[in-house]
């Protein structure tokens, strides 16, 4: 019996923007700032696209409203993600090797500079430095799938 295969590759385009700042953590964490920041901001655009559509109408102030949410959420997201992107990087400097444990290391310490920032208390910041450092090593894990 014959037999046929269906194969082919889905390709996303790809955009940099390239910004250099004279230092390679610099550069990094200011990547993983904008394209994370950009990411978020397109989440809250959606978001509110669906509900735009599903009230069927758009007023100036909701307009106002989902900038001024875009531009928060974008800042955080980015924020986190440089932030991340920073410390992994400095750990995989001071290990002096790049393997998953960076991931780990970095999540972890994010997870728990950003609760701290936010004021949380101590409870709170160990369990979000295991959060961070598990995200952290699940998406490294997910990329040695592809």
């Amino acid at each position: 019996m014959p037999r046929s295969v269906l194969s082919g590759s889905i390709n996303s385009p790809k955009v940099d923007l390239i910004v250099d700042l004279g230092n390679p953590f610099l550069n990094l964490t200011f990547d993983g700032f904008l394209k994370i920041g950009t990411v978020a901001a397109a989440k809250v655009a959606a978001e509110e696209a669906y509900y735009v559509v599903k009230r069927g109408s758009l007023s100036h102030h909701n307009f106002e409203q989902t900038l001024k949410k875009m531009c928060k959420e974008g800042a955080y997201w980015g924020t986190v993600a440089g932030v991340y992107v920073g410390l992994e990087y400095g750990v995989e400097r001071i290990r002096g090797t790049r393997d998953w444990k960076n991931a780990m290391f970095g999540g972890a310490l994010t997870g728990a500079v950003i609760s701290a920032a936010s004021n949380n208390g101590r409870d709170k910041i160990v369990t979000d430095a295991i959060a961070g450092g598990a995200i952290a090593t699940a998406a490294e894990f997910l990329n040695y799938l592809t």
